[in-house]
């Protein structure tokens, strides 16, 4: 966690067809729906953003906006998971990546322990 208490955790983003990996600081959010990145994490690891399954999503101004799904991996720790990612270029440039309900919390039992300034991740 960061001195906001930001549940924050270094992960990778993996592409395997093209060989990339980016490593990002992300948010470990309860309350997002789906693990989300700013489009250029995405072209970064060599993927025609736009060629993924286009949907909405909405953030806290309830605002729409378009992100675009790929099936990528994630590497916590040293282990790799099979994640359905989306990529918005209505993301912020100093916004967080977003690790959400579907593809993280799916996997992980996930503890927020504010009293030591941490986040426990523990595989289901």
């Amino acid at each position: 966690m960061d001195e906001n208490l930001r549940p924050l955790i270094p992960v990778e983003v993996v592409n395997r067809k093209t060989g990339k990996s980016v490593g990002q600081l992300v948010l470990v959010d309860s309350g997002a729906d789906f693990c989300i990145f700013r489009a250029e994490v995405g072209e970064i690891l060599g993927l025609n953003i736009k060629s993924g399954h286009k949907r909405e999503f909405a953030g806290i101004s309830g605002e729409s906006s378009i992100c675009y799904v790929h099936n990528l991996e994630i590497i916590v720790g040293n282990v790799h998971y099979p994640i359905p990612v989306t990529f918005s270029y209505d993301i912020r440039d100093d916004g967080y990546g977003i690790v959400g309900q579907v593809g993280f919390f799916d996997q992980f039992k996930i503890t927020f322990d504010y009293s030591k300034k941490h986040v426990v991740l523990r595989t289901k």
